[in-house]
């Protein structure tokens, strides 16, 4: 992965109810890995590389069947958290744990001992281990279909809890009572809502530069509440979050682009940033590389590759060796956002460089006279607060590049008529420098600024 150019993992320490490493918070160590800690190893494995290592939590879906076949358990087990505590459960409205064509029990996400369960467990994590981040997956409720009568969330806390605030059991409530279906609807995205805001700011008290990511479904916002109560507009918004890694799985670039693009040009994300996800399951390599190289033209943070095992195929490795890098050759985005965009902007002005050597763009010699010059205050401001951040040298970079982002559009007029693809991507890695500018300010305010 290093060789390859990886800078982050995303290491899988609870699924199905269980921990990876020995846990005194949890009731049983994964029988997989007994009499071993690989949270440990692999920390320093990544560490001695100058990668970062994220710990990947299944937060909701407390059992997995398919992970009972393997250990040799009844189908029917719901995980060792369940068992210990069934009254932790989520039930689907006919009283069923596993939801139909599904294979998984989930926990009540209204239960107030399973949420300090999960605390203390992720506490524990973030604690005893040198972890640089908290990967949150299954921050949810299981997938619905209302239409089919196939509704979920009706766990004992979570019933008693909405009959307290509005009178009436949920079960006895359906989509055809509109407006009482949609506080029920309501209520359960605000379960994971306010438990993404808890788990963020504890875990920031014991570490405040971990870095906080969710695995999400790119589905549309109204239809994403309707079916899983996942509202990750909000978390981002509040700034419980660093890094959205929707799930835009696909194996064509079309489809891809189609999952991610409402993403990358939504204004609804507030300074976190996007990171969309690659599945190489089934993914031919050239198919793999087609979408890596739409990402690089987009204004996003990087990409995620789904999953560890679909990257031993010996072609992948060549190809990601060859056009990668080195992990060191640059730093971590999330970690320096400021220098990040600095060096991007250098990358940005060798194209240009380029193009210009070529005779190649299109505008007259006063235009890119003007262009140079509005170009190198921009990089004069943007180095200027890579080396020494400051509130100062903040605001004179967001102004400069403001100005640089306007002027640079009038300026590209004629050469868009012709070349609107490199246009239109030049304009997509000003923007994401300025995320990138965004994401750095937020951080610096809560360090102090």
């Amino acid at each position: 992965m290093s060789q390859a150019g990886i800078n982050t993992v995303f290491f899988e320490t609870v699924n199905a109810g269980y921990p990876i490493y020995p846990s005194k918070v949890a009731p049983q160590q994964n029988p997989l890995t007994r009499n071993w800690d690989p949270l440990k190893s692999a920390v320093k494995l990544a560490h001695d590389r100058g990668m970062e290592l994220h710990a990947w939590v299944w937060v909701f879906a407390a059992g997995n069947q398919a992970h009972n076949k393997i250990l040799g358990i009844k189908p029917s087990y719901p995980g060792p958290v369940l068992a210990a505590n069934p009254d932790w459960a989520g039930y689907d409205r006919r009283g069923r744990m596993i939801p139909q064509g599904q294979n998984k029990p989930f926990f009540d996400p209204a239960n107030p001992q399973l949420r300090q369960y999960l605390l203390k467990q992720y506490e524990e994590i973030v604690t005893n281990y040198k972890v640089d981040g908290l990967h949150l997956d299954y921050i949810r409720y299981p997938f619905q279909d209302h239409q089919r009568d196939r509704s979920y969330g009706y766990g004992k806390a979570g019933r008693n809890l909405f009959k307290q605030r509005y009178g009436v059991d949920p079960r006895r409530i359906s989509p055809r009572q509109r407006s009482m279906w949609q506080k029920w609807t309501a209520f359960r995205t605000q379960q994971v809502d306010s438990f993404v805001a808890q788990v963020s700011q504890k875990m920031r008290q014991n570490k405040p530069d971990l870095i906080m990511s969710v695995a999400v479904f790119p589905l549309p916002e109204k239809e994403r509440i309707k079916k899983l109560q996942q509202h990750w507009e909000v978390w981002a918004r509040r700034g419980d979050i660093d890094l959205i890694v929707p799930m835009t799985y696909a194996l064509d670039t079309q489809t891809f682009s189609r999952l991610a693009q409402p993403w990358i040009v939504s204004k609804k994300l507030g300074s976190t940033l996007l990171v969309p996800g690659i599945r190489l399951l089934n993914l031919p390599t050239l198919g793999a590389f087609d979408q890596v190289q739409l990402i690089r033209d987009l204004p996003v943070g990087g990409y995620a590759l789904f999953a560890a095992e679909n990257l031993q195929n010996q072609q992948l490795q060549q190809v990601f060796s060859s056009t990668q890098g080195k992990t060191k050759d640059e730093p971590i985005p999330y970690r320096q956002p400021f220098k990040t965009a600095a060096l991007r902007y250098t990358a940005l002005e060798k194209e240009w460089e380029f193009v210009l050597q070529n005779k190649q763009l299109q505008m007259s010699n006063s235009r890119i006279s003007k262009f140079k010059s509005q170009a190198e205050i921009l990089e004069n401001a943007l180095n200027k607060l890579a080396e020494s951040p400051s509130n100062a040298n903040l605001q004179t970079t967001k102004a400069s590049l403001i100005r640089f982002q306007s002027q640079f559009r009038m300026l590209m007029r004629q050469h868009a008529l012709n070349n609107p693809y490199q246009v239109g991507v030049w304009e997509n890695r000003l923007a994401m420098i300025e995320r990138l500018i965004r994401f750095g300010e937020r951080i610096k305010k809560t360090e102090g600024f």
